[in-house]
C-alpha cells in the first residue's frame, strides 16, 4: 500500500481533471449513430491535447484503445470499434485512465444513449448512489470492509447484484496498485485506510445475477444472464479532511 504526499495527490488530481474532462466530452458526444470507435478517437485527442498527458489504458496489458466502452450487458473492458454504432436505448459504460508526469488517475461513468427507460434510470441512480456511499467511507481509520459493505448494502437493498471477481484498486504511481478495493464486505474487516492512500472505488452492478464471463476477444466481460450492468468510478484520496475526489470534471 503506497501512500502519497500532499503534492503527489495534487498532481494525481491534475491527471484526474483530464479524466473528468474526457468523460464529460464523451457524455456530450455519445448519441445514437455514433460509434464507440469515434468516441475513442475523440478521447485520445482530448488527452494528448494536454501537455505531457497520454492515455493510461492504451497498451496496458496489451489493451488496444484509450477507452473501455461496454454496451448493455457488457460489464467492463469493451473494446471500441468503428463498427459498433450506438443505438437509442443503449447503455454505455465508459472507463478511462490518464497518465500525466508518471502519475495516474482513473474513472468511469455509465451513460444512457437517447431517452433512458425507467429500468435504466433506476440502475444508474442506484449505481451512482453506491459509488457515493463508498467514497464517503474512504476516511482515515475506516477499513476496506467499510467501503465494500456500504456499496453492497445499497446495491442489494435495490434488488441488484454486486460483481465479486472485479474490484477497485490502488492507483497513482501505477494504473493498478495494492490494495484491492472490493464492492462487498463486512464492516471493520480488511486493511485500515491511512492518510495518503489513493484508491479507485468502482461499483459494478448487475440488474440480474452477479455471475460474469469474458468473451472470446479476451477482454470484454459480460453478464452471464444477459442482464444490464452499470459501472461508475472515481479516484479518491484519503485525507485527514475526509475523502477527496480527484477525478471531478473541470470546474466540478
Amino acid at each position: 500500500m503506497r501512500l502519497k504526499s500532499a503534492d503527489e495527490i495534487d498532481a494525481i488530481g491534475q491527471a484526474g481533471e483530464i479524466v473528468g474532462g474526457v468523460l464529460a466530452l464523451v457524455g456530450e458526444r455519445a448519441v445514437p449513430g455514433v460509434s464507440t470507435g469515434e468516441l475513442d478517437e475523440l478521447a485520445e485527442g482530448y488527452i494528448r491535447d494536454h501537455s505531457g498527458a497520454k492515455p493510461a489504458f492504451k497498451g496496458l496489458y496489451g489493451f488496444p484503445a484509450t477507452l473501455c466502452t461496454s454496451v448493455n450487458d457488457e460489464v467492463v473492458h469493451g473494446i471500441p470499434s468503428p463498427a459498433r454504432q450506438l443505438e437509442e436505448g443503449d447503455l454505455l459504460g465508459v472507463d478511462v485512465g490518464v497518465e500525466l508526469d508518471e502519475l495516474f488517475a482513473d474513472a468511469a461513468v455509465t451513460l444512457a444513449i437517447g431517452e433512458p427507460s425507467p429500468e435504466v434510470q433506476r440502475l444508474l441512480a442506484v449505481t451512482q448512489e453506491a459509488l457515493g456511499v463508498g467514497v464517503a467511507e474512504a476516511t482515515v481509520g475506516a477499513t476496506l470492509g467499510d467501503v465494500g459493505a456500504a456499496i453492497q448494502t445499497v446495491v442489494e437493498d435495490a434488488g441488484y447484484s454486486v460483481i465479486r471477481e472485479l474490484v477497485g484498486h490502488g492507483v497513482g504511481f501505477a494504473p493498478h496498485e495494492e490494495p484491492h478495493v472490493p464492492n462487498f464486505g463486512r464492516r471493520g474487516q480488511g486493511a485500515a485506510l491511512e492518510e495518503g492512500l489513493v484508491i479507485a472505488i468502482e461499483p459494478m452492478v448487475n440488474v440480474g445475477r452477479r455471475q460474469i464471463r469474458t468473451l472470446a476477444d479476451g477482454w470484454t466481460v459480460v453478464t452471464v444472464d444477459g442482464s444490464l450492468s452499470a459501472h461508475f468510478e472515481h479516484t479518491v484520496a484519503v485525507t485527514n479532511e475526509g475523502p477527496r475526489i480527484l477525478t471531478q470534471r473541470p470546474g466540478g
